[in-house]
């Protein structure tokens, strides 16, 4: 097995990286577990200097790691610099609050002295995802590296090159030598990692089938664990709402990162009275909203990350067609190289409709009629 970063707008392999062996794994554990014994007798101090650091390099190399983003899971550029600069954020954050956060709190009890004292657990094992490929990153890895936790990531295998230039960028900012690994492992790898002596908790954002699956091995094992896993938000849209407004927001959030969020709106459930302006509204947005290669900056929705995951994506919508709903927009796969979906729009969503009970990860809108006054679903 192998990582490979292929570029969506093309379909084009760009570069590939072996997966880990099993010697260069239990090494890499190993010098986690060592760091973590150095990194968490550091003071918060000497812990903060370092995520400024990260913060200053990310902020100044913000367009390389967009142009990179764009390249591997395409991501427009636009929204690439935006997550740099938020990961920037994240950094500077938890370097200025981190000591009072983790600070001691004192307990009234019987004792002549009753306090929780907050300590740093070991190596975290990062299982990490795609869609945004630095923040996912970051919004963990800051708050444990200034709780004096250590890091081991196993990132998405199709973001290889995002991984190796976050692992660089601590290296560089002064983070010691351990503290942080990149590491492509094999999902057996990863297990093998989570029921290892060193490791001392799992974090993962990602599907609930790999949630579960890690949850079952870290349970087993008595591994502490932070999961993020799917969801299909949904927003409802009253009668009394300002109809323009509330289309344009939804839009905005159905189509961030090109439809592939956990937590963009994909449901909008609206009352009846208002159901035909608000879906020609959502109509126009959506057929406005411009598509194309993720390195422009005009772009605002690049291609899917993968093809299998866009060929899913069709498999979705072609399913709730076949069973009663109505595409108003898109629902065509493009001809041509990239692996893009165009903006679509689909109405009458009813239960029993991948579009009702499945997460659509892309920009597809699904829009759901529901009357106050009677027992619709």
């Amino acid at each position: 097995m192998e990582y490979a970063a292929i570029d969506p707008h093309t379909g084009t392999t760009l570069r590939s990286y072996p997966t880990a062996t099993g010697r260069q794994l239990r090494s890499a554990l190993e010098r986690s577990e060592e760091a973590f014994l150095s990194w968490r007798r550091t003071d918060f101090a000497e812990r903060a200097s370092v995520l400024r650091n990260v913060a200053e390099r990310l902020r100044s190399g913000a367009d390389g790691h967009a142009r990179l983003m764009a390249a591997e899971m395409g991501k427009p550029v636009s929204a690439g610099r935006s997550e740099a600069e938020k990961c920037a954020w994240v950094c500077d954050y938890y370097a200025e609050h981190a000591e009072v956060f983790l600070a001691d709190e004192p307990v009234e009890t019987d004792a002549a002295r009753t306090y929780v004292a907050h300590r740093p657990l070991g190596p975290i094992l990062a299982i990490m995802p795609w869609n945004f490929p630095y923040w996912q990153v970051f919004r963990f890895a800051a708050p444990a590296l200034m709780a004096g936790n250590t890091v081991v990531l196993k990132h998405a295998p199709n973001v290889p090159g995002c991984a190796a230039r976050l692992h660089q960028l601590l290296g560089d900012a002064g983070l010691p030598e351990g503290c942080f690994q990149n590491l492509y492992l094999t999902d057996r790898q990863a297990g093998a990692a989570i029921r290892s002596r060193e490791v001392r908790g799992v974090t993962l954002t990602g599907s609930v089938r790999a949630g579960k699956a890690v949850a079952k091995q870290a349970g087993a094992h008595i591994k502490r664990t932070v999961l993020e896993l799917g969801g299909s938000d949904a927003y409802l849209v009253l009668e009394d709402a300002d109809v323009e407004h509330a289309a344009a927001q939804c839009v905005q959030s159905r189509l961030v990162n090109s439809g592939q969020s956990c937590i963009a709106a994909k449901r909008f459930v609206v009352v009846e009275s208002v159901r035909e302006r608000f879906t020609e509204a959502v109509v126009e947005r959506m057929r406005a909203a411009e598509v194309g290669n993720p390195m422009d900056d005009a772009t605002e929705v690049g291609p899917q990350a993968r093809e299998d995951l866009r060929e899913a994506l069709h498999v979705q919508v072609h399913e709730s067609l076949v069973r009663g709903a109505r595409c108003l927009l898109g629902g065509e796969i493009p001809s041509g190289p990239g692996w893009y979906y165009p903006p679509t729009v689909l109405a009458d969503v009813r239960k029993g409709m991948p579009a009702y009970g499945e997460e659509l990860f892309g920009p597809v809108a699904s829009i759901l009629a529901v009357n106050l006054g009677s027992d619709h679903e």
